[in-house]
């Protein structure tokens, strides 16, 4: 399993520091968003219930972006208070985290997991879930775990820690599966679906997304031992500590309050747009944990 990593200090170093920024000088991206009035953020149009387009706005809702809305209210008040004009690009696996380093994104906030490699690229903030890889099948597919896939077809989504993993695992215990790499989580989704797989491979908050978006949900089920954990978080550029210690004390604040617990409870475990879709997932231990505690400790 894969050892998690949290980029972020304790509690009231945050504090701290977050009180030291707003004294000093606006700098990097902040400055750039005081002077253009304006943040861009990355989005995700099928991460569901993260980050995803699901009605004729083509505007994008769900956790993160929520998440996401709070961060820009924080921002505002560093910023000098006037209105900011929210910007929306869309990423993929593949291009977020390089349109986050170039600057065309501001801030991303989907479903993005801390590794150690994506650390020399970005910087994380505090982490918003906890999530577990496992495997969607059908209900009557007979797989249980990943000892019933060997020979079989197995798709995940392409970009992604957990299409990694999946290859090297293949390799390692010679299981002759055929990894399917799709382009996001719908279309993951939809080859399962259709039977051009037997499974999906995917963190689990995400495989419940999609499996709220079958005809009958219960048809599907989330199986297997967690073959690897993560924890996702915004990204912002390296080398911007005004920014990140914003997007923590935005974080923190909701931690505090509570805040957390309705935008969780919303997303999570009541029905959603666009076709009350219910994700039926609770929040988990893990999570509670880094609500409780938002520090730079490894969740086990």
């Amino acid at each position: 399993m894969k050892k998690l990593t949290l980029i972020s200090c304790t509690l009231g170093l945050l504090l701290s520091h977050s009180l030291h920024a707003n004294e000093a000088p606006l700098q990097g991206t902040l400055k750039k968003i005081a002077d253009s009035g304006s943040i861009t953020l990355g989005y995700r149009d099928a991460s569901v219930p993260f980050s995803y387009v699901g009605d004729n706005s083509g505007k994008p809702m769900g956790y993160s972006v929520d998440l996401a809305n709070k961060i820009v209210e924080r921002i505002q008040q560093q910023t000098g208070g006037k209105p900011l004009k929210v910007k929306y690009n869309l990423v993929t696996s593949q291009t977020r985290i390089p349109l986050v380093q170039n600057g065309t994104v501001d801030l991303e906030c989907g479903s993005t997991g801390v590794t150690a490699e994506r650390q020399k690229q970005v910087a994380f903030s505090y982490g918003f879930i906890y999530v577990k890889g496992q495997l969607l099948t059908a209900k009557n597919s007979g797989i249980k775990g990943f000892d019933d896939l060997r020979d079989k077809n197995v798709v995940t989504t392409a970009g992604t820690t957990n299409e990694r993993f999946l290859k090297s695992y293949n390799a390692d215990h010679a299981m002759n599966m055929n990894v399917v790499s799709a382009k996001d989580h719908g279309e993951a989704f939809k080859m399962l679906e259709t039977g051009r797989a037997v499974a999906f491979y995917m963190d689990d908050a995400l495989l419940y997304g999609e499996r709220a978006k079958a005809r009958d949900p219960h048809n599907w089920v989330v199986v297997g031992h967690e073959q690897s954990r993560e924890i996702y978080s915004c990204m912002v550029r390296k080398d911007d500590p005004q920014l990140l210690a914003a997007v923590n004390q935005a974080l923190a604040d909701l931690y505090q309050s509570g805040e957390i617990n309705g935008i969780y409870q919303r997303w999570f475990e009541q029905p959603i747009p666009p076709n009350g879709l219910n994700l039926e997932f609770p929040m988990t231990a893990e999570l509670k944990q880094i609500i409780a505690k938002p520090v730079s400790d490894p969740v086990e």
